[in-house]
């Protein structure tokens, strides 16, 4: 899959002390892409959008 495209962005629950921290690109057609900031040239994670969205919301759903 080609990334080369993406938009990096932290996850807003990550802390500016550069520990755990996520980064996700929407931008892509098709594609939502999620890595870990400490090896952005390593392996990246790759969902449909719905499926996303869901994860998302189920977290959303957390106390």
């Amino acid at each position: 899959m080609d990334l080369t495209g993406a938009k990096w962005r932290k996850s807003t629950r990550s802390n500016g002390g550069g520990g755990n921290c996520v980064e996700v690109a929407d931008n892509l057609s098709g594609v939502v892409a999620v890595r870990d900031s400490k090896d952005p040239a390593g392996p990246a994670l790759a969902f449909a959008p719905a499926a996303w969205r869901a994860f998302v919301a189920r977290l959303a759903e957390r106390p």
